[in-house]
């Protein structure tokens, strides 16, 4: 609700501790720990279409990599952040004070949480055509603090479709699914071959209805 409304910043906050109230007492816009653990690495990425020759430059949209629903209707046009990592401690990255948080999408993206500890969250999108054979520079400036947890990070690059990036456990999932209940539908199957209903059963079950 805080996300939303912005009359909702106090009402709400305390359900976000230790994120909540900065240091004059005021609330934390956007409060809790996922905003705060915010992911703040930057990436650049140029292309070289053969040894030694001129490198160009990929522009990344950061613009579009956010859920339609939440940019409309969980994060409010009129919803500013404040105080936000004016704390002694900064978790990770900074937000726009001047834009509200239905253009902030990096925030978007990493505030809806996964639910494994292993996942990818969209950075941004290079709608340039990229060929087979082509080198690509990737410019990595490291600022998120992985090695604290002993945790690992990793560039990806993936070719988007209308559901999202590659993802194999999708896939894998329904095949898992599909063969259990195939293999159920064969044992039912065999059941009913091995051991068919005789007409006495028919009429047992028959006079237990009626009854």
């Amino acid at each position: 609700m805080q996300l939303r409304d912005p009359k909702q910043a106090a009402a709400i906050t305390e359900f976000c501790k230790p994120e909540a109230y900065a240091a004059n007492g005021s609330p934390i816009v956007p409060c809790g720990l996922v905003a705060w653990s915010l992911f703040n690495d930057t990436y650049s990425f140029a292309r070289r279409r053969r040894r030694g020759g001129h490198a160009e430059a990929l522009t990344v949209i950061k613009t579009g990599i956010s859920w339609r629903s939440d940019r409309g209707h969980v994060f409010g046009n009129h919803v500013f952040p404040k105080n936000f990592q004016n704390g002694s401690l900064v978790g990770g990255g900074q937000l726009d004070p001047t834009k509200p948080l239905s253009q902030q999408e990096d925030l978007m993206v990493w505030m809806r949480t996964a639910a494994l500890p292993r996942f990818r969250k969209l950075y941004g999108r290079v709608e340039a055509d990229l060929g087979a054979g082509e080198l690509l520079a990737v410019a990595v400036q490291n600022n998120y603090n992985s090695y604290s947890f002993a945790g690992k990070k990793a560039v990806v690059l993936s070719t988007a479709g209308l559901l999202g990036g590659r993802n194999a456990f999708l896939g894998r999932a329904y095949v898992v699914t599909g063969v259990a209940c195939f293999a159920l539908a064969l044992l039912l199957t065999l059941l009913c071959l091995v051991f068919p209903m005789r007409e006495e059963h028919l009429l047992l079950r028959g006079s237990h209805i009626s009854r």
